[in-house]
């Protein structure tokens, strides 16, 4: 037998507008309309926000409160955005904004559709060869304009790698990076960074230029073609160790699908001795570029390395462009042969 009585009228909370976000706005003077979490990392949760003033979505990092109370933190975040706005770069993700409202610590950074590396690599495991060079080179073309400007970015990964809609690699967060023009935060021989992707003397703790940058972008490579990155254990130091004592398994050995050329140019990167290494991200794109051009990749009548796609700079197709090291040679003067 059903019961065909009609329901009380029970009294229902209205809506309360969350906290989080309501001091969001009133910290950044309600010039973002917050629309929605997006992420969280180890330093700060990533919204997705609206600029009020030109309807644009941008996003809005905001440090966690226990590490806002950190002073040391606070600077490193800081240095984020400083060390980050000085990158004028086309595929370095710049911060617009930078606030710090009490215990609120914020930047705004461009919103970027097309998702991250870590994410792909999450759904797919592996992705083609020709990506991964696509990936490589423009990672390395952005570090190369950072080290050229004294920054070394110290935390180079999946995470830090994301797209466009167009599929173009941006590099971001600079959150832990090292420049000339900053004093240094932390004490001789403390290693800052994620380890699966630091290079050995990262993991010594040792002092820090560009090349590090390089080996990182090296197990990014290693990691998309075969599935997992070169060294894993059970705890950071663990990981730490290989790094330095362990030769990788050559990327041949785990994956033989993987153009011979092209993982050559990965384990030169995972090479102990940085002088063993490539010596500049520009070297690097150069490489990853030659490869592709002798490989015949296209994409879109072009090859997305060194500029993103509708770049007033188009990555030539006809062959592999010079890196800065070695300029075009000057035309002959008027009259001579």
């Amino acid at each position: 037998m059903r019961c065909a009585a009609a329901l009380p009228d029970v009294p229902t909370r209205p809506d309360v507008p969350d906290a989080l976000i309501t001091a969001l706005r009133q910290a950044t003077g309600n010039r973002y309309r917050v629309l929605r979490r997006i992420g969280s990392g180890g330093m700060a949760d990533v919204y997705l926000v609206e600029q009020e003033t030109l309807g644009r979505p941008l996003v809005l990092k905001v440090m966690h409160a226990h590490l806002a109370r950190d002073e040391e933190m606070r600077e490193r975040f800081r240095r984020e955005a400083e060390s980050a706005a000085r990158l004028v770069h086309p595929l370095i993700c710049v911060p617009f904004d930078y606030g710090e409202v009490g215990e609120m610590v914020y930047l705004i950074m461009p919103f970027l559709g097309g998702g991250g590396l870590a994410d792909l690599l999450a759904r797919q495991r592996t992705l083609p060869p020709v990506r991964v060079a696509e990936v490589g080179a423009q990672v390395a073309t952005a570090l190369d304009h950072a080290h050229r400007h004294g920054v070394v970015h110290r935390d180079v990964k999946p995470d830090n790698v994301l797209f466009d809609d167009d599929g173009n690699a941006y590099l971001t967060d600079f959150g832990i990076a090292t420049a000339q023009f900053h004093a240094r935060l932390t004490a001789s021989g403390r290693a800052m960074g994620t380890p699966h992707y630091m290079a050995p003397e990262q993991a010594m703790g040792r002092t820090l230029d560009g090349r590090a940058d390089l080996y990182a972008v090296g197990v990014m490579m290693y990691e998309c073609l075969v599935g997992f990155p070169p060294f894993d254990a059970a705890d950071a130091f663990a990981v730490g160790y290989k790094q330095v004592h362990e030769a990788p398994v050559p990327v041949a050995e785990v994956n033989s699908e993987v153009p011979s050329a092209l993982a050559a140019i990965v384990m030169r990167c995972l090479e102990k001795m940085p002088e063993a290494r490539w010596q500049r991200g520009a070297d690097l794109a150069g490489a990853l570029e030659k490869w592709l051009y002798e490989a015949g990749a296209r994409r879109d009548a072009r090859v997305r390395t060194g500029t993103p796609s509708g770049s007033a700079l188009p990555v030539q197709l006809t062959a592999p462009a010079p890196t800065p090291a070695q300029p075009r040679p000057s035309p002959p003067a008027p009259g001579r042969t």
